[in-house]
């Protein structure tokens, strides 16, 4: 797979099939990316399981933090980094230790690792770096438009609503 560019419609076959994510670097920190990330994808209806070792035990959102990845109590459909790229090869050593393995490993902004990503795609795991999944879902959904920001995605369709959120879907192709 080509990690450079990816088209709309792979994102979106991804933010409209995942409905449980581990988020690897999570912090209390409200300031941080990875907390308004969080409170965002929970705002569209995601259960997100935060995963950091300084914070296990506690909460950030009211949801509970893991040490790591194989404490969580349930199955994940996604595991997001936020971690720098040279802890990904570790991460991605626990990804594949879970059962059932997670469909998606997306890695965030800035962080990109291909030995690792080529790893998990061997192992039949779909694979995203360098990119946010509040931006992609705010891209795809229109809701980034809103605020001025060229998406490079036009629609005149009417946008779908989720049922139970006041959020938009991501439209697919």
């Amino acid at each position: 797979m080509n990690h450079d560019a990816y088209d709309n419609a792979y994102i979106a076959g991804i933010l409209n099939s995942v409905k449980t994510i581990a988020m690897v670097g999570a912090s209390p920190n409200d300031v941080r990316p990875s907390y308004f990330v969080l409170k965002y994808l929970l705002a569209k209806g995601f259960s997100v399981l935060p995963i950091n070792p300084g914070h296990a035990g506690k909460e950030i959102l009211g949801r509970t933090v893991y040490a790591r990845l194989a404490d969580l109590p349930e199955p994940v459909d996604m595991v997001d980094i936020f971690r720098a790229s040279a802890a990904v090869p570790g991460v991605v050593d626990e990804v594949l230790q879970l059962d059932p393995l997670p469909k998606v490993i997306w890695m965030q902004l800035g962080v990109r690792h291909d030995e690792a990503a080529a790893r998990a795609e061997a192992a039949g795991i779909k694979v995203v770096m360098n990119r946010c999944p509040k931006i992609e879902y705010g891209k795809l959904s229109g809701e980034i438009g809103w605020t001025g920001v060229n998406s490079g995605v036009l629609s005149s369709k009417k946008p779908i609503m989720r049922s139970g959120f006041q959020s938009f879907g991501v439209r697919q192709k």
